[in-house]
């Protein structure tokens, strides 16, 4: 089984690297091969809505937008038999880079329907807060109906914040392996 992590996190370190390091463990554990990517190390750009709003990603699944490294994660998560999505929340929401990212394989995805990149594949939804550690619960929202409209099946949400951080951090590594293993 392979596994990909997609990190929505600016930062080396801090809380949300704690959370990508552990579901990394995890699934390293469980003997799965596991990638992952820092969405903030390629040059992603926002969603152009070229000609009347959807261009090729409708039509093609392909985005044309510049060579930013878009179509590459898009075949890593083709790829992919599971996946781990985990973002620091930013004013309730998943960060700029990772909303970027989605709204713009959402437009190619979606409409291929049972067929799509995330279709039927499991999914770790992962959500840390700093600060006051609110806007969890919204932001594990957006990333559920992220997953809806990709058909992708929800595995599980973890919500990671100062307080809870010690159990949750074990609990994303246990996470992560039960991932790997078919549901019976």
């Amino acid at each position: 089984m392979k596994v990909l992590i997609l990190s929505g996190t600016p930062k080396h370190e801090g809380l949300c690297c704690s959370c990508v390091d552990a579901a990394q463990a995890g699934v390293v554990k469980s003997g799965a091969e596991c990638e992952v990517v820092r969405l903030c190390d390629y040059k992603l750009t926002r969603c152009a809505m070229c000609t009347d709003g959807w261009g090729a990603c409708r039509a093609e699944h392909t985005c044309t937008f510049g060579d930013d490294g878009f179509s590459v994660i898009q075949q890593k998560i083709a790829n992919a038999d599971a996946l781990v999505l985990d973002t620091p929340v930013y004013w309730g929401d998943m960060t700029e880079i990772m909303k970027a990212f989605f709204d713009r394989f959402r437009r190619c995805e979606a409409m291929k329907g049972d067929e799509g990149a995330m279709a039927g594949k499991p999914v770790l939804l992962i959500a840390s807060p700093g600060g006051s550690g609110n806007g969890m619960i919204s932001c594990l929202e957006q990333m559920e109906r992220l997953c809806r409209h990709l058909r992708a099946n929800i595995f599980d949400y973890v919500g990671v914040n100062r307080w809870n951080q010690n159990y949750k951090i074990a609990a994303i590594s246990e996470a992560a392996a039960a991932l790997t293993k078919p549901v019976k």
